[in-house]
């Protein structure tokens, strides 16, 4: 597919002023090439249903874990009488017997600064914050610029002319996805680029480090790079990937593309499968860290659901074999609970 230009509206290399129309014709395609993007066609669809796949099995995984250990951290983020003071309701000895009222927009307001300024990261590791909040800035700005593609691709659809200097949301449209998507290469690359140069040059975290780190911050990496280096010689307004977007979301056949614009849909749509598949996915596991561990301070009442766990954990097999323990896979945790220990 090639930009065919005519007087009237702007292309996608125009300079600041210039005013001319630009369309997006097709390429003349061998069979090869028909092959080639029906295969590219069904990347995206592909990726969407691994990663929903993915989050669901193990979203029901993590679920279906044995019930956590009581943290007990003070404050309770979410109390709403006690909060403010460092406090929570577990001051009290019959703590299970206060009416508890949650603070939700208490709650909100710690998700919101954890998920979008890594609040956690910035007060306990002000370093690793400095390299870490790049490269998720960048992941954000690549989700903005994913929501943008696809609404500028469904106002095309619609008849839209999504241009810079077309006027209303059009323009806005046109404008956003640009910012979002060359400021979020650019970003994402600088934040992996950061964290992978931190990785190595620390020692211990070196050592700690599995090859599966180095990976994930080098295919990142990568991709912020294929897509700079595709807004700059291919495709500066995004109007190859806009139009690949739109035949995806109207199901319809699409064009021919540049080879740099292949390998950028492909790297994409890679991230997207891959993410949920590696401990990346604490991107919506963390609700359990918080609703689940954390914020879970529900009692154990007689004939609860809690209860009815508890008693089911119980009599889940031991297999340490530690001399005070002596599991070997016969005893039960009631069991270990409830006899007498050994001396080591």
């Amino acid at each position: 597919m090639v930009p065919e230009c005519r007087v009237g509206q702007p292309g996608p290399r125009a300079r600041l002023g210039q005013r001319h129309r630009c369309r997006l014709t097709p390429l003349p395609r061998s069979e090869g090439g028909k092959i080639r993007m029906a295969a590219l066609f069904a990347v995206p669809y592909l990726s969407v249903l691994v990663l929903a796949v993915a989050v669901v099995l193990r979203w029901v995984r993590i679920a279906k874990m044995p019930l956590h250990l009581r943290w007990e951290l003070y404050p309770v983020t979410y109390d709403s009488h006690r909060s403010h003071s460092g406090g929570s309701v577990f001051e009290h000895v019959n703590w299970w017997q206060i009416e508890r009222k949650a603070n939700h927009l208490g709650k909100l307001r710690v998700v919101l600064a954890e998920i979008f300024l890594l609040k956690g990261v910035h007060d306990n590791n002000r370093a690793l914050w400095l390299r870490s909040y790049p490269f998720h800035l960048g992941l954000f700005l690549q989700c903005a610029f994913a929501v943008l593609l696809v609404a500028g691709a469904l106002a095309e659809a619609g008849g839209a002319q999504i241009t810079p200097h077309a006027g209303g949301v059009a323009g806005w449209l046109a404008t956003g996805t640009m910012v979002a998507g060359t400021a979020g290469f650019a970003v994402l690359g600088l934040g992996s680029l950061a964290l992978l140069v931190r990785r190595l040059g620390d020692p211990l975290l070196r050592e700690t480090s599995t090859g599966a780190d180095f990976l994930n911050l080098l295919l990142f990496l990568a991709h912020a790079v294929l897509g700079l280096v595709t807004f700059a010689l291919v495709d500066g307004d995004y109007l190859f990937l806009r139009g690949f977007v739109r035949a995806v979301v109207t199901f319809q056949a699409p064009a021919a593309l540049p080879w740099l614009v292949d390998a950028e849909i492909l790297s994409g749509c890679s991230l997207i499968a891959y993410i949920p598949l590696t401990h990346m996915s604490h991107f919506f596991t963390k609700w359990f860290t918080y609703h689940r561990v954390r914020w879970d301070d529900e009692p154990n009442r007689v004939g609860s659901r809690i209860e009815a766990t508890v008693r089911r954990q119980l009599g889940y097999k031991v297999e340490w074999n530690a001399p005070h323990i002596r599991g070997a896979g016969t005893k039960t945790w009631a069991d270990v609970a409830t006899e007498k220990g050994v001396d080591e």
